[in-house]
């Protein structure tokens, strides 16, 4: 649809209001209400937006921590905010109100550098001035817990049911005894313009995994933000609570968000990673592409393993890779290579968890590829065939703290996406391990309270 005929479809909404959202550092959706004639005047003059929304953490406490972009200093004054009339959408599972994202910059100049879909753009900009159009798409694994919000903070967050017991991966039974609950993620986010490629029980106690259909790379990332809290909406009104922590369990699997991505020819005609001529029927582009990636990898770790929790997952044995490897469909590395023809080959990034924004996270996959690309990197990394946790070099940082450091004091990070952003970033997640370097977990107090 075009503006006009989105316009026309708001005026003729039984709504007189609509949704709208922008992602905040963490992925967490943040957003309102708001009147529908205050919407058609912000389509015209933009509208405020308070910035707190990138000087707090997820539990809405200040970053005190020199954080620059806004804070007490800045007063938290409103950001310019922008809303993209290309996703509008309406929700199914709610009265189909319509729905729009917003964030804070457009292709013009004056984008807000920490803003992370502002940051995606910028990088599909420089991607398409090379001649690319990149197409990517996300899959999920997730939790599903019998409880509801009011439940869990009963329960301190502690022993949380399960929605089936058991590891029963790709389980049609398990499927069947909650048939309403997957027939309604799957068609409402049908309907919702979130299309899955596929649904299925993963291995672990009422775990489940989605692929969403691919398209192009911020069309992608929509989706995905979306795909996070509708399911997360959707499981509410069946009494499930639905978790995208990336590890729940020390002795469970955890939670991947990996990310599938291919370059194409600016009409989306040819797969340009595709080569016919080649043995291993990559081409030159994707092997630059996969180089890119492997060596920036270390340097912007952060943005696919955000969180203190997401380095639990990156162990050995878990179905999550620990370093810098790439292999023909093989599941132990980092980087998995698919190509199976011309439609299907791609790069399958296995690093990445269900925890992430996906707008940093695609915009890492990218601008580290496109890295490779620029510099015409070999791909100088053997190729792992075997158990991919058996290679003992390119170790990956193992904590959230180490990670950031790395990041914080990286030339690559700062070139690929700016000295702002960086600065913001790594100061966001240096918060995030400091807060939890405060706290006792229960961890500590089963170890120590009697023993020691």
């Amino acid at each position: 649809m075009d503006k006009n005929e989105i316009i026309k479809k708001v005026k003729e909404s039984k709504h007189s209001k609509v949704k709208v959202a922008i992602v905040d550092i963490d992925g967490v959706l943040r957003g309102k209400f708001m009147h529908r004639d205050k919407l058609l005047s912000a389509l015209e003059n933009g509208f405020g937006f308070c910035s707190v929304v990138f000087g707090w953490d997820m539990a809405d406490v200040s970053y005190t921590n020199n954080v620059k972009v806004t804070g007490w200093h800045t007063g938290y004054d409103d950001f310019e905010a922008r809303i993209d009339l290309n996703t509008f959408r309406t929700v199914p599972w709610d009265d189909n109100v319509p729905f729009f994202l917003v964030d804070f910059g457009s292709d013009k100049s004056d984008d807000l550098a920490v803003c992370p879909r502002s940051l995606l753009k910028k990088i599909i900009a420089e991607a398409e001035q090379m001649g690319f159009a990149p197409m990517f798409s996300q899959e999920f694994e997730w939790f599903n817990y019998r409880e509801t919000s009011d439940s869990l903070k009963e329960k301190n967050y502690l022993d949380p049911q399960p929605l089936t017991p058991g590891m029963f991966g790709y389980s049609i039974l398990r499927m069947s005894e909650n048939a309403e609950y997957f027939n309604d993620l799957f068609n409402l986010l049908q309907a919702f313009d979130v299309p899955l490629e596929g649904l299925h029980t993963e291995t672990g106690p009422g775990v489940t995994e989605a692929a969403i259909q691919y398209s192009g790379i911020l069309e992608a990332a929509d989706r995905a933000v979306l795909f996070k809290t509708a399911v997360k909406e959707i499981a509410y009104r069946h009494g499930i609570i639905a978790s995208f922590m990336a590890k729940q369990k020390s002795v469970l699997p955890g939670c991947g968000g990996h990310i599938h991505q291919s370059l194409w020819d600016p009409k989306k005609k040819e797969n340009l990673f595709y080569d016919d001529s080649s043995e291993d029927h990559m081409s030159e582009a994707m092997k630059h592409f996969l180089a890119g990636q492997l060596k920036c990898l270390p340097e912007i770790l952060p943005m696919f393993a955000p969180t203190v929790n997401s380095y639990k997952r990156l162990v050995v044995g878990a179905w999550a890779p620990i370093n810098q490897t790439w292999g023909h469909d093989n599941r132990t590395c980092s980087l998995r290579v698919l190509a199976p023809g011309k439609k299907s080959t791609r790069i399958e990034h296995r690093v990445v968890g269900s925890d992430v924004n996906p707008y940093l996270a695609m915009a890492a996959c990218l601008a580290s590829g496109l890295y490779g690309i620029k510099n015409k990197l070999k791909l100088d990394v053997a190729e792992t065939k075997a158990n991919g946790y058996e290679v003992k070099k390119g170790i990956l940082p193992s904590n959230l703290w180490e990670a950031s450091q790395k990041m914080k004091n990286s030339k690559i990070a700062k070139q690929l996406f700016g000295i702002e952003f960086v600065d913001h970033y790594t100061k966001t997640r240096e918060w995030e391990w400091k807060r939890f370097s405060t706290e006792v977990t229960d961890w500590e107090t089963k170890r120590y309270f009697e023993i020691i």
